[in-house]
């Protein structure tokens, strides 16, 4: 049997390097460090290392077990996992719109399934949309990383077994090499954010660092005074990360991590006072706590009460998900870790009562389309359940993707993305419905016979985000520039349910919204460049202090998810645009 040096069995610098790196993921999602993200890429290579060092020992004693390694990674992360979901499930239950309900159902299925990551690519897509702020869930797309890590990772120390285990450290150094490859060349961010192929090496650099010091009989890399420096560097890549490019960035933490992870802090003063004291030590060992209660909280204080914070408030949110993380990691996170306290038996039987619990109940919002009361505000009622009733509407202008066919109306051609649909349905909505025909497209390219579609039209409108295709394509065509109008952006609040919250308040139904500086400032910007030509649907209902209304007089919500109209809101709309529909549509 080969002789290794093992690895300390507890090092309260990893736990130390833990702490900094939730800290910093929980100080990116209160908006306060903006490369904070980056911690989770310091969970990835700690995790790496530690599973790999476990692994690589049970090899060489010949007593890895898939079966033992498994109940451990349950007894780990699981219990807690499902518990969180079954938490947020009933939060959500009581202050959820049906929409955003019904997406919290999907993340609960996917997390119990350690796939939030994938399913994020179809949903979330923009990890640092605005709108994920509100989502409770966001962040399990990292469990699921690291859990389909978990699934297969495994096999390979199995499949090489003794007689091959030279060939382990080469293995891991070529997958590596081919992720990081995967990593640097592909250029769809969904793909190399979400996905394991493009994340494997983070977590298997650590595991080649703590298969390589085992198999040299070392402790450690580096043992040098300025061991400090890697953790400066760290601290440095939190701070200022945002301003590099982000396949540098994670790079750079990476290597800095396994810099943090193979040097002996414990030998060296200032590493150990940063990393090894009592209060760092205490935070490390409840980070997964932390890190699965943080969102959650920050999500629904954000939901209820309001979008941003004010320090003390921060502060005060802050010690309440430290108080739970205390709580969750003695009353869960403990007990179901010590085999002798709970046994396999009842550890697999709790995790079958909450899977089943948590899924099940999740599975039953989401059929229901998130549909749990009555919603007068946006037209629902919880005895006429309809999935996707809003987005039907707003894609209804999709039967319209054809030529003109009738002599005598006012032809108009919209393209262009949802906010164009968005239009289409206020047109639909106006006095002068019966007197028009409609054509869509929302993609120039994509239409064969668009240019006999534009040499018909009387009116060409297109959505602001396609105006640049405009500039582009449009030329081409020879477009009379007096038929195109441009629509304008708009904007009612990042959440409705910040307002629909505050139904105890008197003036429930005369809530208005600052609308976001950079939409504010690229309207007027838009409005200047295209004058006459622009739509501008804002001046609307915007009042001096840059406000708008998010209901409609009759108190219905204006927009079902901050951007796009209900049913409600296109009549609204179509109604204050009345005098223009009629003196520039019909008076030429």
């Amino acid at each position: 049997m080969q002789t290794i040096q093992p690895l300390t069995n507890y090092r309260k610098d990893i736990d130390g390097l833990r702490a900094f790196a939730v800290l910093a993921v929980i100080a990116f999602h209160f908006g306060y460090l903006p490369a904070g993200y980056l911690g989770v890429d310091v969970f990835f290579v700690i995790s790496g290392y530690l599973i790999s060092g476990i692994l690589f020992s049970e090899l060489v004693e010949q007593k890895i077990s898939l079966g033992k390694f498994y109940l451990r990674r349950t007894r780990r992360i699981i219990p807690l996992v499902l518990f969180v979901t079954v938490v947020v499930l009933l939060v959500g239950f009581f202050c959820m719109l049906p929409d955003d309900l019904e997406n919290l159902s999907a993340s609960i299925v996917a997390t119990n399934f350690f796939s939030n990551n994938i399913l994020q690519i179809f949903t979330t897509k923009n990890y640092w949309d605005i709108h994920n702020e509100f989502k409770p869930l966001v962040h399990t797309w990292s469990l699921g990383i690291e859990e389909q890590f978990y699934l297969f990772y495994p096999f390979i120390f199995l499949l090489l077994g003794m007689r091959k285990i030279k060939l382990l450290v080469p293995l891991l150094f070529c997958l590596s090499i081919i992720s990081i490859l995967l990593f640097l060349i592909t250029n769809n961010q969904l793909l190399t954010f979400y996905l394991i192929p493009f994340r494997f090496f983070e977590l298997s650099l650590g595991g080649l660092a703590a298969v390589h010091l085992k198999q040299n009989a070392k402790n450690y890399y580096f043992q040098s005074k300025a061991v400090f420096l890697f953790i400066i560097m760290v601290v440095l890549l939190f701070c200022f990360g945002n301003f590099l490019p982000n396949t540098i960035a994670v790079l750079l933490t990476v290597i800095v991590s396994l810099g943090v992870i193979t040097s002996a802090n414990n030998q060296h003063r200032i590493s150990s006072m940063l990393l090894e004291n009592k209060v760092i030590v205490m935070i490390g060992k409840i980070s997964f706590s932390l890190y699965l209660w943080h969102q959650p909280v920050i999500a629904f204080t954000r939901y209820v009460w309001g979008g941003s914070f004010l320090a003390k408030n921060s502060f005060a949110i802050f010690l309440f998900i430290v108080a739970l993380s205390f709580v969750s990691y003695f009353l869960i996170e403990q007990p179901f870790r010590n085999k002798e306290k709970v046994k396999a038996k009842a550890l697999l039987c709790f995790v079958a009562f909450m899977f089943l619990l948590s899924t099940g109940a999740a599975l039953y919002v989401y059929l229901r389309s998130g549909i749990v009361r009555n919603v007068p505000e946006l037209d629902i009622r919880n005895e006429n359940v309809e999935r996707n009733m809003h987005a039907k509407y707003n894609d209804r202008i999709y039967k319209f993707d054809k030529k003109f066919t009738t002599a005598n109306a006012i032809k108009i051609l919209v393209v262009g993305n949802s906010e164009a649909r968005d239009w289409a349905n206020v047109l639909m909505e106006s006095t002068l419905s019966s007197q028009i025909e409609l054509s869509y497209t929302e993609k120039v390219e994509a239409c064969k016979d668009f240019q006999s579609r534009c040499d018909t039209a009387d009116f060409i409108f297109v959505s602001t985000i396609d105006t640049l295709g405009y500039n582009i394509k449009f030329k081409t065509y020879n477009i009379d520039s007096q038929k195109v109008k441009i629509i304008s952006l708009k904007s009612f609040g990042k959440s409705n349910g910040i307002f629909y919250n505050k139904k105890r308040n008197e003036n429930y139904c005369n809530q208005r919204v600052t609308i976001d500086e950079k939409i504010y400032t690229t309207n007027e910007n838009l409005k200047k460049q295209w004058r006459n030509n622009y739509i501008d649907l804002l001046r609307l209902v915007i009042d001096d202090k840059q406000s708008v209304n998010v209901f409609t007089p009759n108190c219905k919500f204006i927009s079902q998810d901050c951007i796009h109209f209900t049913k409600n809101g296109a009549v609204y709309f179509a109604q204050l645009l009345d005098k223009y529909f009629n003196d520039s549509l019909i008076v030429q």
